[in-house]
């Protein structure tokens, strides 16, 4: 069966030493972790935790019940098959001269993105969206030559009521 990118997330107690237990379960899997985003929850003391990995579905599984066995952790499930809301932000610093700003502002609205810091040689873009919007910005922005990015790993909750 192919690797394939699987949305897990987990619901945990906002405690130390969480996030090394999860991440050690997977450095012993020797998967890599594509992505990773924790935050507060809605239900006080608990943090959402969601991860993106590539791998084989039956080896997935077989991770996603071993970290729901781990100390901490409340809840996780694979959401790859839901019908989900998946976001990540990117932060873009691009090269920006006096010609190039007014190109640069119109990709930017565009892609419904913001400019949030301008400098006499760059602008800043924030943009957040779905994997493939935030690639295809960065894919128009290379042009004018980036200076910096960093990104968000993915969050993601299941449309609909709660899971």
């Amino acid at each position: 069966m192919a690797d394939t990118k699987h949305t897990l997330v987990a619901l945990v107690e906002d405690k130390p030493g969480v996030l090394n237990r999860v991440a050690s379960l997977f450095r012993r899997r020797a998967f890599n972790i594509q992505s990773l985003a924790v935050g507060h929850s809605e239900q006080p003391g608990l943090s959402r935790m969601t991860v993106v990995v590539s791998g084989d579905s039956a080896v997935v599984e077989q991770v996603r019940k071993q970290l729901d066995k781990l100390i901490n952790v409340i809840r996780v499930s694979d959401i790859t098959e839901e019908d989900i809301v998946a976001r990540e932000l990117a932060l873009i610093k691009v090269n920006a001269t006096a010609s190039t700003r007014s190109e640069i502002m119109q990709i930017v609205d565009i892609f419904r993105a913001n400019i949030v810091d301008v400098s006499s040689d760059s602008v800043t873009v924030e943009v957040t969206g779905d994997e493939d919007k935030v690639e295809s910005l960065l894919e128009l922005l290379r042009n004018f030559g980036i200076k910096e990015v960093t990104k968000t790993g993915r969050v993601a909750l299941t449309r609909g009521g709660t899971q």
